[in-house]
């Protein structure tokens, strides 16, 4: 029980820090934006390394650095895309007068170029954990890239809480692409679709012969119960960018701190 609860403990703890580093970083100046994605850069290669050699270890340190390596890479496609840096070919706001498969198209082409990205990434993971006995970092990182899908054509649809604050103002045209609406049709889908994957990484976990897999499982299944939590944070009356809103200067301060960075 000791090592479900720190597997679970350890989950929480990536994804809220890991979160938070993140808008920390992209609430920079402007100019040192470009010294840390340019340092991101042998982190990220050497994640996408530990991530190999995790893929050929069955031992419970494989498992926490198959899945520790997985949000390291995917953190750094959040970290480009927030900061403008892989976005899509589109960076105008959507038109007013688009609807439909046209709204969508225009939306598909803000995001194109970071998708395309993410889609490369899995197939690299796929291709470096082909046939090797730990999978887990390559299911943590395809669990994200769905959880991520679904939160996005959630908010493409429709939900009322749009958590807008937390997106900078370089992407600002983005927010003309979501939509405020109490609900649409495909949010129970993705509720019960993370509800079942839940469900079935704790099955995989209570089951599991060896320590090792039933750590890997509680470690999905945190990461898919979170990405559940931050659904229905889209239309409950909650707002989950309280939790990292603290540590954020405000929209004001950084248009200021840009300012007097841009003036040196």
């Amino acid at each position: 029980m000791a090592e479900i609860a720190t597997a679970l403990g350890f989950a929480l703890f990536l994804w809220w820090a890991g979160t938070g580093g993140i808008l920390v970083a992209v609430g920079l100046p402007r100019r040192a934006l470009a010294g840390v994605m340019a340092l991101s850069l042998p982190l990220l290669s050497g994640a996408v390394i530990a991530f190999g050699w995790a893929a050929q270890e069955t031992s419970l340190a494989g498992v926490y650095v198959a899945f520790s390596a997985a949000i390291a890479i995917w953190g750094w496609h959040e970290f480009a895309f927030l900061t403008g840096a892989i976005t899509g070919p589109r960076r105008s706001p959507c038109p007013s007068e688009a609807g439909g498969w046209q709204r969508f198209r225009f939306a598909v082409e803000a995001l194109a170029w970071h998708e395309l990205a993410l889609l490369l990434t899995a197939v690299l993971l796929g291709a470096l954990s082909w046939n090797e006995p730990n999978q887990f970092g390559l299911w943590t990182f395809l669990t994200l890239f769905f959880a991520r899908i679904s939160a996005k054509l959630n908010l493409f649809l429709g939900v009322p809480n749009l958590a807008a604050e937390l997106i900078p103002e370089s992407l600002d045209h983005l927010k003309s692409y979501f939509r405020d609406r109490p609900m649409n049709l495909m949010f129970p889908i993705s509720i019960t679709a993370l509800s079942c994957a839940v469900g079935g990484w704790g099955e995989r976990a209570y089951a599991a012969q060896t320590m090792e897999s039933t750590v890997g499982f509680a470690l999905l299944g945190m990461l898919t119960l979170l990405a559940l939590i931050e659904h229905w944070l889209l239309v409950l009356p909650l707002r989950d960018a309280a939790l990292w809103r603290w540590m954020l200067p405000s929209r004001d301060a950084r248009r200021r701190s840009t300012l007097t960075t841009d003036r040196v």
